[in-house]
């Protein structure tokens, strides 16, 4: 679930929390890319990843670190999944709210490319 490891018990450093949040972004992008042999999947999963980009857009802004994208993922679990229960296809859906966690990283690892000091 998105922030998992960065709440709770000893804070880690800056650095390590960043990193942390990247790999989970990348877990994301990966299992959404991973459903491309199911057309019909895969199209409302990337429909939703763009819903949850957008929202991002709104809450994080045009111009950002990664820094920042980190502290919006430290808090998004929660308004990841309203998001996309709110916008989950109301008919024929192949995806549901149990793909919020995948989706929400793989939102965070596609706006993360457009950090001001991303590097791959």
């Amino acid at each position: 679930m998105p922030g998992r490891p960065l709440r709770g018990g000893a804070l880690p450093d800056r650095a390590v929390m960043l990193q942390t949040a990247r790999v989970q972004w990348e877990e994301g992008d990966r299992r959404v890319e991973a459903a491309r042999s199911d057309a019909t999947r895969y199209r409302q999963l990337a429909a939703l990843v763009d819903t949850v980009v957008d929202e991002l857009r709104r809450r994080v802004g045009q111009s950002y670190t990664l820094d920042d994208l980190a502290g919006a993922y430290d808090s998004s679990e929660d308004w990841v999944r309203e998001v996309v229960t709110d916008a989950l296809p109301a008919r024929q859906a192949r995806v549901g709210v149990g793909d919020s966690v995948a989706i929400g990283d793989a939102a965070f690892a596609r706006y993360a490319r457009g950090a001001v000091d991303y590097a791959p």
